[in-house]
């Protein structure tokens, strides 16, 4: 789409340029589960009342917890893992069939169907949550307690019609989350970080420091990566946006993507990857391994935390210390939160030039202001001239993400660093997001524009092959 400020074959020397990728189609929204409406015995098929509904949910979550125990009680669990989809639907299935009948209990087809389901869920995976995380539409679970679970779809969120039977059920699943990666939650540790097999965040918090029933999020992993293309169409940014980002990123310049939580920081990384050629040797540092880089030579690493004796952590600073040992061209960490800093800044003023990360801060300014405050927290007795020129000759860019109020995502600035002026970090903004109000959808209106300020790397983008036109820097008039 942006192929015309793409630099020529000529004078391409082997860097840089990455064909976009073609938009794909949108994904179709997966259907949500249906909900149990229909009566227990068809002697009660009539009309019924919302309290009437209530009930006869709650009567069959109470089956469905008995018809669990009794499966865990008749599986053999050992061999769960050698069994097929088929044959484990199919067992689960007979034994639900035989305790129901035992019991007297008469379901519907449909009934039985969605028992069958969620009794299948509950044995192989994460119970109620499963629904929301096959759910592509879905993109961020939040569990406030058993009976209140919000979504988020499109950016903006809602409350599902899942529930849990109650904290025990929750809790259970939650246990079953962290057993399976080797961590503990309880109330000596009421917290715990850790990462489902698809790859999806995982985050808990349980009694007595969440006070209303325990707390669950899960940022799900994409398994689509959106390429340049994709984020245009979205209208996250603009093709100019695009080739000067292209230039940036193939001549090497330090970039960190700043934005609050779920801006897109980390798609918009992953995004700019994409332009970094494939012959440099890449290393990432995450706390939650998330990053999908597209190139041959990649070095994935994760930090872990303290065992239960509180040993064998392994933070992001030990990663990136050791990064440094193993020979790369490009260093990006997944986020930048505290000590790690220190390294992070030398690093760049070392001689590994394209290196990224991503901070959380509103605007470039205050992003400068979280590095210093970092490299403060860090124990680190430097001058506050020091710092900032540390920061000033590390990093070149700061592209700023955020999510407005209508749930969209968008690149709002995007800012050079240009060097020091007296004790100022001295910077330039190149292109904004300029609001001109709301629609009548309520979705914000507005356009991208260039500032009028060249670039002050303009010469090094030229020496490198990408001449970009003094027209993309141009305001638009809106």
């Amino acid at each position: 789409m942006f192929s015309r400020y793409k630099k020529s074959s000529a004078s391409a020397g082997g860097r840089g340029s990455v064909d976009a990728a073609t938009q794909a189609p949108a994904a179709p929204e997966a259907p949500r589960a249906a909900p149990l409406r229909k009566p227990l015995a068809p002697s009660a098929a009539r009309p019924a009342s919302s309290d009437k509904e209530q009930k006869r949910k709650e009567r069959l979550a109470e089956l469905k917890l008995q018809l669990h125990r009794e499966l865990l009680d008749n599986l053999n669990l050992a061999a769960l893992e050698h069994a097929s989809e088929k044959d484990l639907r199919a067992e689960i299935s007979d034994i639900a069939t035989e305790t129901l009948t035992a019991m007297g209990v008469v379901l519907t087809r449909e009934e039985r169907a969605t028992l069958t389901k969620e009794l299948y869920d509950e044995v192989t995976g994460l119970g109620p949550l499963e629904t929301l995380l096959k759910d592509e539409s879905v993109s961020d679970i939040l569990v406030n307690g058993p009976k209140r679970i919000f979504v988020e779809r499109k950016g903006k969120l809602e409350l599902s019609d899942i529930t849990f039977k109650d904290e025990k059920h929750l809790l259970r699943i939650i246990d079953k989350i962290v057993s399976a990666v080797g961590r503990r939650v309880d109330e000596s540790t009421p917290y715990v970080d850790a990462r489902l097999p698809d790859g999806s965040r995982f985050n808990a918090m349980v009694p007595p420091v969440a006070v209303d029933g325990s707390l669950v999020s899960i940022r799900k992993f994409k398994k689509d990566k959106l390429g340049i293309d994709d984020l245009i169409a979205f209208g996250a940014f603009n093709e100019e946006m695009a080739a000067y980002l292209q230039a940036a990123v193939a001549t090497r310049l330090n970039v960190i993507v700043s934005g609050g939580t779920g801006s897109g920081k980390t798609t918009t990384l992953n995004a700019l990857s994409s332009f970094i050629d494939n012959s440099e040797r890449i290393l990432t540092i995450e706390d939650t391994a998330e990053l999908q880089l597209q190139q041959t030579h990649v070095g994935r690493m994760e930090s872990r935390p303290p065992n239960v004796e509180g040993k064998g952590a392994v933070t992001q600073r030990d990663c990136l210390r050791n990064a440094l040992r193993m020979r790369p061209d490009r260093i990006i960490v997944g986020e930048t939160r505290g000590e790690e800093v220190i390294d992070m800044l030398q690093a760049m003023n070392t001689g590994h030039d394209g290196s990224m990360t991503t901070i959380h801060a509103n605007n470039a300014r205050d992003g400068i202001s979280r590095l210093e405050n970092m490299v403060a927290m860090a124990g680190i007795e430097m001058p506050l001239k020091a710092v900032r020129s540390q920061i000033a000759s590390a990093v070149n860019l700061i592209v700023q993400a955020s999510r407005l109020q209508d749930g969209s995502r968008r690149m709002v600035s995007i800012t050079e660093i240009t060097g020091m002026e007296g004790e100022v970090i001295s910077m330039q903004e190149i292109f904004r997001f300029q609001r001109t109000g709301i629609g009548p959808d309520n979705k914000i209106m507005g356009h991208y524009t260039g500032t009028g300020v060249r670039s002050a790397y303009s010469e090094r983008f030229r020496l490198w092959g990408y001449d970009l036109p003094p027209s993309i820097y141009e305001p638009v008039k809106g």
